[in-house]
């Protein structure tokens, strides 16, 4: 006797999506396609995501987590040692964005254009970020490992820093060595604000 497999369900409709989106980006993704690789109805799809932006928030929160990325930050950060904080942040930071990801910055214009509280819940995260990479630096200035700056300047060029690598990779698919690139960084920070 043969069981007969069920339809699927939100998980693996997400999971079909999740990876289509992936691929081709969300412009180049239809219900269709969707339908067709998971086996489903568009019925379905929209029981279960309403439509086709809510089928791509649900797949990129399921992939990227804003509030996970600022806990690894905060976790890498607390290192006593403040240079080996500094490498941990960045390696935490550069490592957060999986080869696989999404653009971010796709998924923010689309979430932010939903309405103006997705927008200042991300601006309040990306605000959490940069506070975490100048809490850092004053640490260090405290500690007289780094030279007396002002912190939330010295957060921004090493954020801005990181996120020109991301940048690169994601947008423009370059093949980068990413563990490569946050050694540099890392590197470069240390010694410009050593005392």
């Amino acid at each position: 006797m043969q069981v007969q497999k069920g339809k699927p369900g939100p998980n693996e409709i997400l999971a079909v999506a999740a990876k289509l989106f992936a691929e081709r980006g969300y412009s180049n993704v239809s219900i269709r396609d969707v339908c067709k690789d998971a086996k489903t109805s568009a019925p379905m799809i929209y029981y279960y995501f309403k439509d086709k932006k809510g089928l791509f928030r649900a797949a990129v929160s399921d992939k990227l987590s804003l509030r996970q990325f600022i806990s690894k930050l905060r976790e890498t950060s607390e290192s006593k040692d403040v240079p080996e904080a500094v490498g941990a942040f960045v390696e935490a930071y550069l490592s957060a964005f999986p080869e696989a990801a999404f653009d971010p910055g796709l998924y923010m214009r689309e979430t932010a254009k939903l309405d103006n509280r997705s927008a200042e819940v991300v601006s309040r995260q990306l605000d959490e970020v940069e506070t975490i990479a100048a809490s850092l630096v004053k640490r260090g200035i405290k500690s007289g490992d780094f030279r007396a700056v002002k912190g939330e300047e010295a957060a921004d060029c090493l954020i801005g820093m990181l996120n020109h690598v991301i940048f690169q990779k994601i947008h423009f698919s370059r093949s980068l060595d990413i563990e490569k690139k946050g050694e540099a960084i890392t590197s470069f920070f240390l010694n410009a604000m050593r005392p």
